[in-house]
């Protein structure tokens, strides 16, 4: 779903299509896997919850999991679109580090005890 692209992001192809929710979300197994996958560093017991950030246009935003989306879609809320016509984009996704800086500086904090 995701490549290396430069030292702080992965970039990737999804259908983006606006929606009416607060938070853009994709499918719940797709996040799930891209946590694993790009996040995880294999120590001990990981969170798959935790946000991912990614850039579509100029905007950053974090994406959480969801079972009403379909796989390979990222649902954004309409206002943080450039473009509000649903179609297959590339898509920015930040890796481990630098998206924990964007969601700190968002202020979101991962849950106590994780």
């Amino acid at each position: 779903m995701f490549e290396q692209f430069s030292g702080g992001y992965y970039l990737g192809k999804l259908y983006v299509e606006p929606h009416d929710g607060e938070q853009a979300v994709i499918h719940r197994d797709d996040h799930e896997a891209v946590n694993e996958q790009l996040y995880a560093d294999g120590d001990g017991i990981e969170r798959l919850d935790a946000p991912l950030v990614m850039k579509v246009d100029n905007t950053h935003f974090p994406v959480h999991g969801d079972e009403g989306v379909p796989s390979g879609t990222l649902a954004v809320p309409a206002e943080l679109l450039d473009e509000a016509a649903p179609s297959q984009r590339e898509v920015l996704l930040a890796k481990a580090n630098r998206a924990m800086e964007l969601l700190r500086y968002s202020g979101w904090q991962p849950a106590a005890g994780t």
